[in-house]
Parts: structure tokens; C-alpha cells; sequence
């Protein structure tokens, strides 16, 4: 018996074959746990096999969610049958946790195909009788398969035209481009719907852009000394400035049922703190001191009811920019 390197085993009990007439081989079972591939095999394989012999092997797998896989050598040969039966020399397999026998083979009939157990066991017995020994034998490699775990079925998705408003504003909100929203919305004729979202078939209103106010370059006169005017002006940045918030356009414009592409947009409020506006006072507040409204250009979406789809247009909204800022005391200062 040959199985290979990965292979454990170990001798089982020992006990005499009765019930075979002429046969005086002592029945061994090995058992050879299986974590990596290995043989197991007639003795002197690809050689005449000697007589009297009775050998079993029980392969267990290494783990309870591991299968044997079996693949005889084309190389298959044993003594012939006698009424289309194996009664004196055979190698059988056995699957033992479905208690069944898969199979007894002889002469020079072809070897079987694969064979995977049911379980995580497979036991293979090979008998030889006193008379006729036959060459080549047999020769079993065997090796470990996982279990498949069937994967889970994918919840079923309504069609985004059947979706709340809420479900479909969550999915688009967490695309990345136009084009990913519209391949959303429209699987199948999302190109289309891109070149009629862009043909200037509404008004176009004019827009404004942001323009970055130019810092201005440091004065080198005092060099290694410390800038008291960079210290304010560090302090100035961080107190009541304008600064760019996140707004959710359906809050910001008052639209719940509408749908908008960014669902969110970057726009100047006044923020930072105001305690150093005045000594003692103690509700001061940042405040606007000049508001300009911008337009920004998005994508909007809206139901057409019934399930029929969407209305979709690129349109302007106009939002609030905080341009200057101020800290202001709500209640007098003390004393």
C-alpha cells in the first residue's frame, strides 16, 4: 500500500477473514486521514499482485466540511470474472456514511470514472485469492474537495421606477457620476436618456462661479521673528468667516418630492466661534453680514406616477452664499 506524503494513517484492528473460501490473508484496515492528495494501491503496482490478500483502507477527510475525491490509474487489471460476477479477485468501494456500496471491479473491464463521497469517508477493500494473480492491478489517488455552500439568493430589487422615494434616493445618493445614476435608472437606454438630458431643450439661467481670493505673499522685512498678523489673522480664520458647508438640497429648497443629483452641494455659511467678540457678553453670535444667491446646475428627478418612469432634467437651483460674516451680542455686556 503506497499513499502519500500528506497523508496520516494509522493501523486499525487486526482480525481473519472468514467467509472467503481458500483465502488465509489477514484483513488490515488503515486508516489514512486525508488532507492533501495521496494513492493507495495493489501491492506492487504496476506488477503482478500477490495472492491470498485482503487489504482495506477508510479514508477520512481531515475536516467535516471536506469531501474524497477518487480517480483510478487508467492502468487497471485483475483477475477476470466468473458469470459476469467479481468473486475472487476485486477491489470494492464502500461509502460508509451513506452505508452504501458504490462498486466492485474486475478483469480488464475499464476503470470507473470519478467518484466523490457522500460524506467525509470513503472505504476501499482489495481481495486476491489463492489462484490466477493478474497484473497491473490497481492504483486509487484520492484527494480532499471542499463542500460547495450553495450561496444565498439575492433579495429581489423592485424596478427604481417602483421604488419609494427614500430607497431611490439612498441608491443615488451613493453614485459616483451621471452616468452611473442614469445606467441605474435606466439599464437598458441609459445613452439615450444622457444625449436628451443634454440638449438645451430648457432655459438656461446664468450662473456664477467661485473665485478664490489670491493670499497675499508673506513679508520677509522681519524674518525669524514672530508675525503678530499672522497670529490674528490665523485667529480670524477660524472665528465667525465664511466656510464651506454641505447642504442637502431637498432640506435647503423644501422639495421632498423631488430627487436631485449631487443630493448634497457645497455652499459658503458663516461658521467658527465668536468669543473674542466682546468682553462679557455671553450670547454672541456669527452672523451674516452679506448674501449672495448662486446658481448650481444639477440633475433632477421626479416621479411620473404609476410606474412609469422618471422625468428628468439638468436645471438650475439657486442657494445662499454667506459672503461676509460677523460676530454680533445678542444681550448687552455686563457691568
Amino acid at each position: 500500500m503506497r499513499h502519500g506524503s500528506g497523508a496520516e494513517s494509522s493501523v486499525g484492528n487486526t482480525f481473519q477473514h472468514s467467509g472467503l473460501k481458500g483465502l488465509s490473508g489477514v484483513q488490515n484496515e488503515r486508516i489514512i486521514r486525508v488532507s492533501a492528495e495521496g494513492t493507495v494501491s495493489s501491492p506492487d503496482f504496476p506488477q503482478t499482485y500477490p495472492r491470498n490478500r485482503i487489504l482495506v483502507w477508510r479514508l477520512v477527510a481531515a475536516s467535516e466540511n471536506m469531501r474524497i475525491q477518487l480517480v483510478f490509474d487508467e492502468r487497471f487489471g485483475l483477475e477476470e470474472t466468473e458469470d459476469g460476477i467479481c468473486k475472487y479477485d476485486f477491489v470494492e468501494i464502500e461509502d460508509p456514511v451513506e452505508g452504501t456500496i458504490l462498486g466492485r471491479w474486475c478483469g480488464s473491464q475499464a476503470a470507473p470514472g470519478k467518484l466523490v463521497s457522500k460524506g467525509n469517508q470513503f472505504r476501499i477493500q482489495f481481495q486476491s485469492d489463492q489462484y490466477l494473480p493478474s497484473k497491473p492491478g490497481f492504483c486509487i489517488r484520492y484527494s480532499p474537495v471542499p463542500v460547495k455552500v450553495p450561496e444565498p439568493a439575492a433579495p429581489a430589487v423592485s424596478a427604481p421606477s417602483l421604488q419609494s422615494l427614500e430607497v431611490l434616493t439612498e441608491a443615488v445618493s451613493g453614485l459616483s457620476t451621471v452616468e452611473e445614476v442614469m445606467k441605474y435608472l435606466e439599464p437598458d437606454q441609459w445613452q439615450l436618456h444622457m444625449e436628451d438630458l443634454y440638449k438645451p431643450a430648457w432655459p438656461v439661467l446664468g450662473k456664477s462661479f467661485f473665485h478664490h481670493r489670491k493670499a497675499r505673499a508673506p513679508d520677509t522685512k522681519f524674518q525669524g521673528a514672530v508675525d503678530l498678523n499672522v497670529l490674528k489673522e490665523e485667529v480670524r480664520l477660524y472665528s465667525c468667516t465664511p466656510r464651506n458647508f454641505s447642504v442637502s438640497l431637498r432640506e435647503e429648497l423644501r422639495r421632498t418630492d423631488t430627487i436631485f443629483w449631487p443630493s448634497c452641494l457645497l455652499v459658503k455659511r458663516c461658521g467658527g466661534n465668536c468669543a473674542c467678540c466682546s468682553y462679557g457678553c455671553r450670547d454672541c453670535q456669527c452672523v451674516p453680514t452679506r448674501v449672495t444667491k448662486k446658481y448650481h446646475e444639477v440633475l433632477q428627478l421626479r416621479h411620473r406616477g404609476g410606474g412609469k418612469g422618471f422625468q428628468k432634467s439638468l436645471t438650475d437651483v439657486h442657494l445662499e452664499h454667506h459672503e461676509e460674516c460677523t460676530c454680533i451680542c445678542k444681550e448687552e455686556p455686563n457691568g
